[in-house]
């Protein structure tokens, strides 16, 4: 026997569904919005759900993205009525319905934006449901719109979005220019992981990128140290010395941070790992690296920002470090809260 939203949808899509199969996708989209806002007018939600779903997923696959994504829409102002709660079933209908929009036009862009904003609202995490960022991202990636895919990957900071972050990074590196270095690349995905609390998505990105990118250019590895150095007190962890700096530094910049909990030394090595290579010039002495690197001394080390970044990027954090206290009232420091996406990668 079907379940009861079943049934009682039923009336309702035979109406619909033969008017998409005839080619009268006007009259179906318009019966579906009708059918669906009398069953949410009588608080049964779940029969609205089902109408509203296979309508648009009919209508998008009939290749009408407009009438497809605007029912779309409406289900996720239903799940919003409904309070509907963020799970394998109420994601996959938005992933099937994202995944049969095309690329052609906004109309994916709207559902993907809209999807993400109801997890956001519905779900544990502030940027979005973890699983939806992810299937979004290999989608993107895929069709090759790396540029994208990126924030999604980053956003949804799983093992499996690292993972894939990096082989998209080193391809997009390998595309622009093999000769030049990876490590603007590297940085991407580095850094904002770390931005957010998420240290073993920091440290999947970059062993991975490194992995990848050294296979397409064997002189990456370093001559003056060809193997892999392990990590002390770590039974598993390695650091890959490379010719690139900045590969070097975010290698030695994750295992510091995830040593920072409390930990003086740890503090002073990430002062004194700063200091050293930002003295050497490049993209990490650039004011965007040194904002996010102070930002990150801030969240992990309980450093206060430098006075003046301009003049010497680590020169006041040093003070700082040592009793100094920096001036001015910007914003309020950020807390590092523990990561569900951290949790899931042990």
């Amino acid at each position: 026997m079907p379940p009861p939203s079943a049934a009682s949808s039923s009336k309702a899509l035979a109406a619909i569904l033969p008017q998409i199969a005839s080619g009268h996708a006007y009259e179906a989209h318009q019966k579906a919005r009708t059918f669906a806002s009398r069953y949410v007018k009588s608080a049964q939600y779940t029969t609205a759900i089902d109408v509203l779903f296979q309508s648009a997923r009919e209508l998008l696959k009939a290749g009408q993205p407009g009438s497809g994504t605007d029912l779309a829409s409406f289900l996720i102002d239903v799940y919003e009525s409904k309070g509907e709660e963020v799970t394998d079933e109420s994601r996959g209908r938005l992933t099937q319905l994202i995944a049969l929009t095309g690329s052609a036009g906004a109309w994916r862009k709207t559902l993907i934006d809209k999807s993400v904003a109801w997890t956001a609202k519905a779900g544990p995490c502030p940027a979005g449901d973890q699983d939806l960022h992810n299937y979004v991202g290999e989608l993107l990636y895929k069709e090759g719109t790396f540029d994208l895919a990126e924030p999604h990957l980053l956003s949804a900071g799983k093992r499996d979005s690292a993972r894939l972050l990096a082989q998209m990074m080193s391809e997009w590196w390998q595309a622009t220019a093999l000769s030049a270095s990876p490590g603007p690349f590297a940085l991407r995905g580095t850094l904002p992981y770390l931005l957010n609390g998420n240290i073993l998505a920091a440290r999947t990105f970059i062993t991975h990128f490194i992995s990848l990118s050294s296979s397409a250019r064997p002189s990456l590895r370093s001559a003056l140290a060809p193997a892999p150095l392990p990590v002390p007190s770590s039974d598993s962890d390695e650091i890959v010395f490379t010719s690139d700096q900045v590969l070097n530094f975010l290698q030695l910049a994750v295992r510091t941070c995830q040593r920072a909990q409390g930990n003086k030394k740890a503090q002073e090595a990430w002062v004194r790992l700063c200091g050293t290579y930002l003295s050497r010039g490049g993209v990490l002495a650039t004011t965007d690296v040194r904002k996010y690197l102070n930002e990150i001394a801030t969240l992990y080390f309980a450093i206060p920002p430098p006075r003046n970044q301009a003049a010497n990027p680590f020169g006041d954090v040093l003070s700082s470090l040592f009793g100094g206290a920096p001036s001015g009232g910007g914003p309020g420091p950020r807390v590092l809260m523990p990561s569900p996406a951290a949790a899931g990668l042990d």
